[in-house]
């Protein structure tokens, strides 16, 4: 899933997650022929990917955050 789309890489993860779970619902309904459900599941799996990316992106951030015993925060050097 390395060929994510452009109109996904722009989404925020908050966008790409409520069109996930559109197309999650949609599925799960079965009112949507066979092309369709493959056309969603496609795009649905750019936006896990995408989301997935986000969220190790924040964790990567959150790691650089360092607070010291009295409480005080700092940014960790990064090795």
């Amino acid at each position: 899933m390395s060929d994510i789309p452009s109109d996904i890489i722009k989404l925020s993860f908050e966008k790409a997650l409520a069109e996930l779970e559109e197309i999650v619902d949609n599925l799960e309904n079965g009112s949507i022929d066979l092309e369709k459900s493959i056309e969603f599941y496609t795009r649905g799996s750019h936006l896990k990917a995408h989301c997935q990316q986000k969220l190790n992106d924040a964790v990567l951030k959150l790691e650089e955050i360092k607070v010291s015993s009295d409480g005080k925060v700092s940014k960790k050097e990064i090795e």
